[in-house]
């Protein structure tokens, strides 16, 4: 029998939760908890009592809140969909409660916008020790996007020499400026210096100053810009032969517009202020104040194309291949209540977790998604609703 403790009970989590409970060979109990309760009856309710057995009030910030829940449910692995901040509190808890871990984003601090792996990484000696295994980024970037590259270096090339990650979101929500995730995470990750791969080096850019016009399977030509995302760091890592690697994401002349408004202003801001005799971040106030991205789906039309341009030697022999999926909107929303960007984050934690429960992928230490091997992982993304296509491309549109 396996027993999952699952943290967070924000849009993403709510697919992940839904997506597990329809799996009960996988997933025998499913636990909730998250800060705000009554979001885990929400869905306990939605869901029903005989798949989500139990829900929990817990302040994921300190360990040993998170300790007293995993002593009360006794769960086989801990799901952490809670926030960035809060994943070395809810590591901690897992190394004293004797429990495996998972996440879909790496650890930043809260007071400064950067977020690595190095603070995650400097937990293997431990989880290996206490025969433990914790799994980081299993979402779709990071987490499928590494799981892409790993299976084009195992089917499709001998070495991989350029890695080009690319996230487009062709929908339209209807509103005039809206984050499709927690937009204080969202805010923080783009406006951000750039920074990519090359020639054995990092290099930087100034936040959004790098555009390419790529064309999209399915949605079209998008400005898109390169960012700094977190799987770059552990990819080239775990693949040494690449000679560069860059992340690139779309975003509308609109949103762009109000993005450099609000920054302007301070909005973006993360040092606390003095208001009316209080403290506020005005980044959390302006997360406070613009929409919940869990209420953009309904109406919410377009997809995704999220996948990784691939360069690399087959054979003695230059090729050039483009993994990808497209993910629905409205179809997100018809199955499981959701948009895409929710979905596609949702669907790879459920993946992540059910091959860590039956032991496909299993390993004491800390490990990032390439490190396993990718075959199952992309056999479960096309059965539970993400599937994929590996195309042939004649040229990269990318410059070497």
């Amino acid at each position: 029998m396996s027993r999952v403790l699952i943290i967070g009970a924000g849009g993403v989590a709510a697919v992940t939760v839904k997506k597990c409970a329809r799996l009960p060979e996988f997933f025998d109990e499913i636990y909730l908890a998250s800060r705000t309760v009554s979001k885990c009856e929400a869905l306990q309710k939605e869901i029903g009592a005989d798949r989500i057995k139990g829900v929990f009030a817990v302040d994921a910030d300190h360990a040993s809140e998170v300790v007293k829940v995993i002593k009360q449910v006794k769960p086989d692995l801990v799901v952490n969909l809670a926030l960035p901040y809060q994943d070395l509190a809810i590591m901690d808890a897992c190394l004293e409660t004797g429990v495996d871990y998972l996440d879909t984003a790496n650890y930043e601090p809260k007071d400064v916008a950067k977020f690595e792996y190095s603070w995650q990484w400097a937990y293997q000696e431990k989880f290996q020790k206490a025969g433990l295994m914790a799994l980081l980024g299993s979402g779709f970037d990071p987490g499928v996007t590494n799981v892409y590259t790993a299976y084009a270096a195992k089917h499709y090339f001998d070495e991989i020499h350029y890695l080009d990650i690319v996230d487009c979101n062709g929908g339209d929500h209807g509103k005039a400026f809206a984050t499709n995730f927690n937009p204080e995470i969202n805010i923080r990750e783009i406006t951000q210096r750039g920074r990519f791969w090359e020639n054995g080096e990092w290099k930087e850019t100034d936040p959004l100053s790098v555009r390419e016009d790529l064309d999209y399977q399915n949605i079209g030509v998008r400005a898109s810009y390169l960012m700094f995302h977190e799987e770059l760091e552990s990819i080239v890592k775990h693949f040494p032969t690449l000679k560069r690697a860059r992340f690139w994401m779309t975003f509308g002349e609109a949103y762009l517009t109000h993005l450099r408004v609000l920054e302007g202003i301070g909005m973006t801001s993360i040092a606390p202020i003095d208001f009316q005799g209080q403290q506020i971040v005005p980044l959390e106030f302006l997360k406070a104040v613009l929409p919940n991205p869990g209420t953009l789906a309904e109406g919410y039309s377009g997809m995704t194309c999220i996948g990784t341009y691939i360069t690399g030697i087959k054979d003695g022999k230059e090729k050039t291949i483009f993994i990808y999926n497209n993910c629905d909107h409205a179809a997100c929303y018809e199955e499981v209540g959701a948009q895409a960007v929710s979905y596609t984050t949702g669907v790879p934690a459920m993946i992540g977790a059910a091959l860590m429960l039956n032991g496909t992928w299993k390993k004491a230490g800390v490990w990032n998604m390439e490190q396993f091997d990718p075959d199952p992982f992309m056999e479960m993304l096309n059965v539970h609703g993400l599937p994929w296509q590996v195309v042939d491309v004649e040229q990269s549109p990318f410059k070497k």
